[in-house]
């Protein structure tokens, strides 16, 4: 049985990869697959599903997408461009701005709202907005594992791990995996000033961004706070931190009808949500399930073993650099998904601390991506806006930004986990 629920898995991957526009019909072919075979019980489907994973990420995006709509993006970007002094620091400035948007905001939704501002700075100083559009997409990838709620896949650690808002800047006595983002963010500066060294045209800001409403605003920022005061919490039910991003997500929307008048933005949100990432997430989780039952993930975990053995520098080194690799060419949410599990496993047979490894899965698979144009789904939103300007991106045009950003990047977070960690 083991034998068939892994080739199904990798029938399943293949088809995934090659057809990406079919991921969840392929996913659950495979799962009833699963169920017809018996190689996940049918009793196991509801404990399989992590639903706290699933409503964060619901709850989160409809909060986001009023903030989107309030304009405030656009106003902190104008403040941006009176900081900045040429075409150079004000595509830094975005690329970072983006970047710590993207730690507390998904991605994708990132490069939507940062993205179009990027363009119109572009238009005022006429020049080519390839560079911008792409450094802000690169960016977002990175600052996406900074918390909790900043990329899914962050979301799928912290629910696999049991780890808290809090855990991401301090567990255990020691500096979290916020701090190796954040480094490799500030590795990324000096690769910007070279990349972009020859736009240095003067810029200044025209006018000011008029937010719309600052609601959204105080409710994405009571999201983050509300995670906090969680983590405190202790014996917390499940579901906590699920059940907090939909309440202000209800709260937002009530609020948003009085403030209008109607529902008409409340069924926008609604229909904004991620539904296929949700879907595609609880195909994955009741995969993931048959695998392990089918003793697939234990297999896995001790194949990585024979190869590194009890070195633990190897097996990092293999884990990070390895999920780069992948990543760059693999949608990062299943790869992560279907990794966590075998690198619990793999930490039963060594011995030791998990989080030497998730923290270097997190840091490949996010920023393995950057590679390549069809790495992560923000690289994809941003090559769609600039065809759209009428702009091609071709392989080497990404690769001349997310190369050197992603080694750059991925190098100082691996450094910095091995040693503060190991």
């Amino acid at each position: 049985m083991m034998t068939v629920a892994l080739i199904i898995f990798l029938i399943m991957y293949v088809l995934m990869t090659a057809l990406p526009s079919k991921k969840i019909p392929i996913v659950y072919s495979c799962v009833v697959l699963f169920l017809v075979l018996r190689i996940l019980p049918l009793s196991a489907v509801p404990s399989a599903i992590n639903w706290n994973v699933l409503l964060m990420i619901a709850g989160t995006g409809i909060v986001v997408e009023f903030f989107i709509d309030s304009r405030m993006p656009e106003r902190i970007a104008d403040l941006l461009l009176d900081k900045a002094s040429n075409g150079m620091w004000i595509t830094i400035f975005m690329a970072l701005f983006a970047g710590a948007v993207s730690a507390f905001i998904d991605n994708v939704a990132t490069v939507l709202m940062v993205a179009p501002v990027g363009l119109s700075i572009c238009r005022k100083l006429k020049v080519n907005p390839v560079p911008m559009v792409l450094a802000i997409a690169v960016s977002s990838n990175l600052q996406g594992a900074a918390t909790l709620v900043g990329d899914t896949t962050s979301i799928l650690l912290g629910g696999y791990a049991g780890m808290t808002f809090n855990d991401f800047f301090w567990m255990n006595g020691r500096p979290g995996i916020f701090f190796a983002v954040e480094l490799g963010a500030i590795a990324t500066v000096p690769i910007m000033m070279f990349l972009f060294r020859d736009m240095k045209q003067p810029v200044q800001a025209e006018g000011k961004t008029e937010v719309t409403h600052y609601f959204p605003s105080f409710m994405l920022l009571g999201v983050i706070v509300l995670l906090i005061l969680a983590s405190f919490l202790p014996n917390k039910p499940e579901l906590t931190n699920g059940l907090i991003c939909c309440a202000l997500a209800v709260i937002t929307m009530i609020e948003d009808r009085i403030h209008r008048g109607s529902f008409d933005k409340c069924v926008e949100a609604v229909k904004a949500v991620d539904y296929n990432t949700l879907l595609l997430l609880i195909g994955l989780f009741l995969m993931i399930e048959g695998l392990t039952r089918a003793g697939v993930i234990d297999r896995l975990a001790e194949g990585l073993v024979k190869i590194g053995g009890d070195n633990r520098f190897l097996l990092f080194t293999l884990i990070v650099w390895g999920s780069v690799l992948i990543s760059a060419f693999v949608d990062n949410i299943p790869y992560v998904a279907t990794m966590l599990p075998v690198i619990e496993g793999l930490t039963r047979l060594t011995g030791g601390s998990p989080y030497l490894l998730y923290f270097g899965l997190l840091t490949g698979a996010t920023l393995g991506g950057n590679i390549t144009p069809i790495g992560a789904s923000a690289n994809i939103a941003a090559t769609g806006i600039l065809q759209k300007e009428g702009y091609t991106v071709e392989f080497k045009d990404f690769a001349r930004i997310g190369l050197p950003f992603t080694l750059a990047a991925v190098l100082a977070g691996y450094l910095f986990i091995w040693f503060v960690w190991a």
